[in-house]
């Protein structure tokens, strides 16, 4: 019974929350659009994906017509993301539960729960300050060190005394304060301090303090922090609540205050009925949120599905290109025509080191190996401890990449090298190249070219394996259907 009406309580909740946003028109239909490997697919779930991708900021809109195989291909994925049990994995249902939470929680928690936060806020604040209210004091400092002699502690009221009588015969206090005050935080203001109340300052001060009116000043003070004038320049009690309504509110939207009170009110549902779970309660108000809004109900398996995408196309496509050395090769090998180069590289080495000897070594040191091992053995052979011997930028280089380069390889006149502290030689090492030699010197390109051809592959072959429809005259009327559809 008990469970039941917890329930009944989260979805009255969500209900109130939905009943905020855009709802579709009582007398609309929704009618299927497409079934995807028997899946139908409501035409308002086919819009909402539409439009999100097509708005007025997007480079390449597509036609209603245009998007449909795209969303197709999409649905396909995700199909055989299911068919992988993607979705059973405990990585997965981690992320996933993160982001319907962070949608659902703050329907836990009403406008009426964060008044009553910043009520509750303001009611500290106005204890905290007390019955004498806020001042606003301006003061002038003069320090005292802490071990201080008597000289010193002598000199600093000699001091003290001189200005209050300074001011007594008429000089400005926020001129003197700007001069002579010790207190740099203050006394480029004229010696003013902000808002305090009771139990912020230090003892000896605050009685000085809270004994004066406006207008009226203390004679010399001593705190543990020296002497000081005080200038008494407002006083008054804290505004009313609604005076400050809008900045406490907006103080514990900063502060995390929605996270705060949602799990309080889970964690009461939860000791209320030691059946249920966090979890469990937050599928169930996401269930019912999702069907009463069709705008969240969306947003959760835009995500959902999501997620399921990136995995699947990672297995099948991105990873499986980026890792495999074997079809990286052979494909460059079938391609070579589609990497040629405008001009020539220099594959190798631009490097400084400290003796002339060391040019030699370094180059010793690599043209027995393949490239991408260089970096590894010069590391080991000439940095591998705490004296660095040579400072070394390998690469693929164009003209215009490398000023060493230019200046050795390519042959540039007037090419000035600039010189490295403590590294007097300069050299490089490597060979030109009129076009790549290997699928590695164009890695990404190839990587990027495999993973189109992966994706056409899949996508093919995905389209052989699922069945799927379109219902043309229904998406003939994708943002055209009126409200008495």
């Amino acid at each position: 019974m008990k469970k039941t009406l917890i329930a009944a309580a989260l979805l009255l909740g969500t209900v109130r929350y939905a009943a905020a946003l855009p709802q579709p028109h009582p007398g609309n239909d929704d009618p299927v659009i497409m079934t995807v490997a028997g899946v139908d697919v409501p035409r308002s779930e086919f819009e909402y994906s539409y439009n999100k991708n097509n708005t007025d900021g997007v480079i390449d809109k597509k036609t209603v017509e245009e998007y449909v195989d795209l969303f197709i291909n999409y649905k396909l994925k995700v199909q055989a993301a299911l068919d992988e049990h993607i979705d059973t994995t405990k990585a997965f249902q981690t992320e996933f539960a993160q982001y319907r939470d962070q949608q659902v929680k703050p329907t836990f928690v009403t406008d009426d729960d964060m008044l009553a936060e910043a009520h509750k806020v303001y009611d500290q604040t106005v204890e905290n300050i007390g019955p004498q209210g806020l001042i606003r004091p301006a003061h002038i400092l003069i320090m005292i060190p802490q071990k201080a002699t008597d000289a010193q502690k002598q000199e600093a009221k000699q001091r003290i005394d001189s200005v209050y009588q300074a001011i007594q015969a008429g000089a400005d206090f926020e001129e003197l304060a700007k001069k002579v005050s010790q207190d740099p935080g203050s006394a480029r203001n004229g010696g003013v301090l902000g808002w305090v109340g009771q139990h912020q300052l230090v003892k000896e001060f605050e009685d000085a303090a809270f004994a004066l009116q406006p207008g009226e000043m203390s004679a010399p003070v001593e705190s543990p922090y020296g002497w000081h004038i005080i200038l008494m320049k407002e006083r008054k009690m804290l505004e009313p609540f609604d005076f400050h309504r809008e900045n406490i509110l907006k103080f514990l939207e900063q502060r995390g205050a929605r996270e705060r009170i949602s799990e309080q009110k889970l964690d009461a549902m939860v000791k209320a009925d030691s059946t249920l779970t966090k979890d469990a309660i937050l599928a169930h108000c996401a269930d019912s949120l999702s069907a009463v809004d069709a705008e969240m109900r969306y947003l959760i398996k835009e995500y959902h599905d999501g997620l399921l995408l990136y995995e699947v196309s990672n297995r099948n496509v991105w990873e499986k290109a980026s890792k495999d050395e074997v079809a990286l090769d052979r494909y460059f090998k079938k391609n070579k025509n589609k990497y040629k180069w405008d001009e020539p590289r220099f594959k190798g080495m631009a490097y400084h080191v400290k003796t002339q000897a060391d040019v030699k070594a370094v180059a010793d040191c690599v043209k027995k190996l393949k490239f991408e091992d260089w970096n590894e053995a010069l590391r080991k052979t000439f940095n591998n401890d705490s004296i660095i011997r040579i400072r070394v930028e390998k690469g693929l280089f164009k003209k215009g990449d490398s000023k060493l380069v230019d200046q050795r390889e390519f042959k540039v006149a007037d090419v000035k090298v600039d010189s490295v502290k403590g590294y007097p030689i300069d050299a490089t090492y490597g060979k030109m190249l009129k076009k790549p030699e290997t699928y590695q010197d164009v890695r990404g390109l190839v990587i990027a070219d495999l993973q189109d051809e992966l994706e056409r592959q899949w996508v093919a072959d995905l389209r052989k394996r699922y069945a799927f429809t379109v219902n043309e005259e229904v998406l003939r009327t994708v943002n055209k259907h009126g409200a008495n559809e």
